[in-house]
């Protein structure tokens, strides 16, 4: 017993030491696999790497900036160049491409070697700016080459499309919504506005001829009446009103404000400091408080809103996924359409057809038909993957053109509702677009402040000018085609959340 007894004191000291330098083994070796943040690295190589992938992020924030700077002067180029063509200065390729012939006032001639670089004969010692030329030629051929073969747009029918900004009407303090032309009678612009009015302006004048003030939310849909002197306008507050237009008793003033022509100074940045300009003129406006009726029902904002059946009738849109068909004259609600998922952005009346289309954030579009008098038919159109912002019938009955926060606008048969006949892929969300009445001709609104002119076959026509800020400078949210071809000055009207309506020259 003595012997196991002094045997068991000889191992247990060595156990004990064992057993503690196995816990400072483990201990160190959690202390050296998990730093703080739980990852099983090493402190000083999770730091490193952590320090490796901060300059990883910073190139490639660098990176972004120059991909914003080159695409911003990317424009300024084409911009450019439309100026150019349009006015006649450039008469060829070379000229753009910056490849003019070397000067010859000191007899020297120039001619170009088999890897593409220039030589001066004649000419001992070339002058500053044939080296120049030179450097350019060799440096940027092959990439001003390519940019300037992107810039050659489609010829439509015989020549490309002209446009040029001819006026800004001024005078609403927060975005505006839409804007919309009178098909008939007296040459009128409707807009509506976030900033509870809807207005209506003097074509040729830019004057403000009448401000509707009776909508407690923001007005974001108005309408003519296809005869009468009436509007409808759709509101946040959740109603749809009917009022009469009461014109100024002269409307051939020109207002004394800037608004009556093209003003190259920046407008409709959001600040205060410009709500004394929209000021100016306002006296000479006709100022209407109190609608001729009201037409309540919906549960939520209404977005769109628009005359039906010869102006009998009124269709109206609602985030409360709705649509509801009224009785203009007894205000009283005929049919409520119902089976979009999501809030509903846009819908439109077929001007002679019982056909209505609504767009909705569900990602899909709906056509309403009416023309059968015992039934109504519903047909879904699945073509995009985000919000419809919305969707209007060509002049024909049986096409439908359809825009999205996809980047993508389609052209739609509907007898023929699998796939779209065109597909125009944009590089940003599209807003209310528009058809020309007689060119059939797209105007497409973004969300980058341009505007882009397509035709049906999804060709390219032309780009409105942004030069010397002169286009929007926010978002740029409808876009309206007048129909009176008596009106030479404009053809189409681009409005945006930057409080400016712009009136355009469109020469096909």
């Amino acid at each position: 017993m003595e012997k196991y007894e002094k045997f068991d004191k000889n191992l247990q000291p060595p156990m004990k030491v064992k057993a503690k330098r196995s816990s400072s083994k483990k201990k160190n070796w959690l202390v050296h696999h998990y730093n703080e943040n739980g990852s099983e690295l090493p402190v000083d190589v999770h730091s490193r790497l952590h320090s490796l992938f901060n300059q990883i992020e910073k190139e490639f924030q660098t990176l972004h900036q120059e991909n914003v700077s080159l695409h911003e002067r990317l424009d300024m180029m084409s911009e450019k160049y439309d100026t150019l063509v349009n006015s006649g200065v450039i008469q060829g390729l070379d000229k753009i491409q910056g490849l003019d012939k070397v000067d010859r006032a000191e007899g020297g001639h120039s001619s170009e070697s088999a890897d593409g670089n220039a030589t001066v004969k004649g000419s001992k010692k070339p002058s500053a700016s044939q080296l120049m030329s030179q450097k350019l030629k060799t440096t940027y051929k092959a990439s001003t080459s390519r940019i300037v073969s992107s810039f050659k747009m489609p010829n439509n029918q015989g020549g490309s499309i002209y446009c040029q900004l001819v006026r800004k009407y001024l005078g609403h303090r927060d975005g505006i919504w839409e804007v919309t032309c009178r098909r008939t009678g007296q040459a009128l612009i409707g807009t509506a506005s976030a900033d509870r009015t809807a207005r209506i302006w003097n074509i040729e004048t830019g004057q403000c001829l009448v401000s509707y003030q009776a909508h407690n939310g923001s007005v974001n849909s108005i309408r003519f009446h296809p005869t009468d002197m009436a509007v409808c306008t759709g509101s946040g507050d959740g109603s749809c009103h009917i009022w009469k237009v009461q014109l100024p008793a002269s409307t051939e003033f020109r207002s004394r404000s800037p608004s009556s022509g093209v003003v190259d100074s920046p407008v409709g940045s959001g600040d205060d400091e410009q709500d004394d300009e929209t000021d100016l003129g306002e006296n000479q406006c006709v100022n209407i408080k109190v609608p001729c009726s009201q037409l309540i029902g919906h549960e939520g904002p209404v977005v769109s809103s628009d005359w039906w059946c010869n102006g009998t009738q009124i269709c109206t849109a609602s985030w409360d996924r709705t649509v509801k068909l009224w009785d203009v004259e007894k205000s009283s609600v005929i049919h409520t359409l119902e089976g979009h998922e999501l809030e509903i952005m846009h819908a439109s009346a077929h001007y002679v057809q019982k056909l209505i289309v609504t767009s909705s954030s569900d990602t899909t579009f709906r056509l309403w038909d009416f023309r059968l008098p015992s039934m109504h038919s519903v047909n879904v159109f699945q073509g995009h993957t985000d919000t419809v912002t919305s969707a209007v019938f060509t002049n024909k009955a049986d096409h439908v053109v359809s825009g999205s926060d996809d980047r993508t606008v389609k052209v739609w048969d509907l007898k023929n509702m699998r796939s779209p006949l065109t597909t125009i892929r944009l590089d940003s969300a599209v807003n209310r677009l528009s058809l020309s009445p007689t060119q059939n001709i797209i105007a497409i609104p973004h969300d980058n402040r341009h505007v882009r002119l397509y035709d049906l076959s999804g060709n390219r026509l032309s780009r409105l000018p942004r030069r010397h800020r002169q286009g929007h400078q926010r978002i740029v949210c409808a876009t309206s085609w007048l129909d009176d071809t008596s009106t030479k000055n404009i053809q189409l009207l681009t409005a945006g959340f930057d409080k400016q309506l712009l009136g355009w020259k469109v020469v096909f």
